[in-house]
């Protein structure tokens, strides 16, 4: 069974905000993370993983009962740590 995704306001509002190109790339990327996340998911801290895109990470909580992949946070590598 695959996973669920869902974003967080920022989340969301941060990937409408970029080029087509690169909007494209980060779609597909979160495409394969609902098919196979622990392959591509590394912890971070607490309950919370990374995902790296590119310049770009997100941070990532899971509800393994309800197999749903939540993006907290998605934004440049360099500002996603400073949260």
């Amino acid at each position: 069974m695959m996973w669920e995704i869902k974003f967080s306001s920022g989340a969301t509002k941060f990937i409408r905000k970029l080029d087509g190109e690169v909007k494209r790339r980060v779609k597909i990327k979160f495409g394969v993370l609902v098919e196979d996340p622990f392959r591509y998911l590394k912890h971070y801290e607490g309950d919370y993983y990374k995902f790296r895109i590119g310049d770009f990470r997100a941070l990532i909580s899971l509800d393994f009962d309800r197999k749903v992949i939540f993006v907290n946070v998605f934004d440049k590598r360099g500002r996603i740590y400073d949260r």
